[in-house]
């Protein structure tokens, strides 16, 4: 069930695949600045990971430094699903009052936060899927990504739900 006030509850036919999630003409409020807010957030993270990176390659005495990439991915991948599992946003966008919902207007589970993640990792690892996300968290009403958009997700203000 919804956190949303006046998300719609009932039967889904015929309505909007995010029939969960607050509807951005009605309330607009949700949806404010959250496109500035997770580019905020994804720059705090980025810190935040390479940080826990350094500190686990010191922790290998060093041997974690020539295997970088592959230790990036992996504490990157623990640190986003773990933080999305647990309160539905990363330390980064707890910072910056936002989190992530599903079309229901639920907090994330385990695996939507893995998919959501996956799809993170996939479309940074293309240039063209970067930019169609970047483009598409400023044109559609919800600011939602390419990720976003194929799990029906968006990011909103926490402060906006309370």
């Amino acid at each position: 069930m919804s956190d949303f006030p006046h998300a719609f509850q009932g039967d889904t036919q015929g309505r909007s695949p995010y029939w969960g999630l607050p509807d951005p003409e009605t309330q607009a409020e949700f949806y404010q600045d959250v496109v500035f807010k997770r580019l905020l957030a994804w720059l705090i993270d980025v810190v935040l990971i390479f940080a826990l990176c350094v500190l686990v390659s010191l922790l290998t005495f060093g041997i974690g430094f020539f295997l970088w990439g592959l230790i990036y991915l992996a504490v990157s991948f623990v640190y986003r699903v773990t933080t999305l599992t647990s309160q539905s946003a990363t330390l980064g966008m707890r910072l910056a009052a936002i989190e992530l919902r599903n079309h229901r207007g639920e907090r994330f589970d385990r695996s939507t936060a893995a998919l959501h993640t996956l799809g993170y990792f996939v479309s940074m690892s293309t240039f063209v899927l970067q930019v169609i996300s970047i483009v598409m968290m400023f044109t559609t009403p919800r600011g939602q990504g390419l990720v976003d958009m194929v799990l029906g997700t968006a990011a909103v203000n926490r402060a906006a739900g309370r």
